[in-house]
């Protein structure tokens, strides 16, 4: 479970009219960073599809802790804060990390697999599970007991 992140280049579109990162980029970045870990470990939008399966957020909470500017650039890592055994639940953080060791961003994730035929919560396969349990662990990390919180 080696530490996982993604180099971010900020760009002029990212910027609003006070010359920090507008509000919403964190929360792209922040699935960029996460759709990374999932292509680079097999779980790709096809193998999406062949499983019939998807990820499905029930909340996505911005913590902005130092401004990111035009110009700057930014690490933004992935890891697991809380699941359930099997990983049909799951909660994940990301860092926002300057190269000076600044800590400017969390985002907080909770979410959970859909079935996308039946449009439907399930379970999720083998291979995702091997995959999320390859996942960073937060020093926070906790097993959660579904229906408990």
């Amino acid at each position: 479970m080696q530490k996982f992140s993604i180099p971010i280049q900020i760009r002029w579109s990212d910027i609003d009219q006070n010359r920090h990162l507008r509000h919403s980029v964190y929360y792209d970045y922040g699935a960029m960073a996460r759709i990374e870990f999932l292509n680079s470990h097999g779980l790709t939008s096809q193998k999406f599809e062949e499983i019939h399966m998807g990820p499905i957020l029930f909340r996505e909470e911005a913590l902005f802790k130092r401004e990111i500017k035009f110009g700057d650039s930014v690490a933004v890592d992935v890891e697991l804060v809380k699941a359930s055994a099997d990983f049909s639940r799951w909660s994940m953080r990301h860092n926002f990390i300057k190269p000076d060791g600044t800590l400017s961003a969390i985002i907080n994730i909770d979410g959970a697999w859909i079935n996308i035929i039946e449009r439907k919560l399930a379970k999720p396969t083998e291979f995702i599970q091997q995959i999320f349990n390859d996942l960073p662990r937060a020093s926070d990390f906790s097993v959660v007991e579904l229906g408990k919180k």
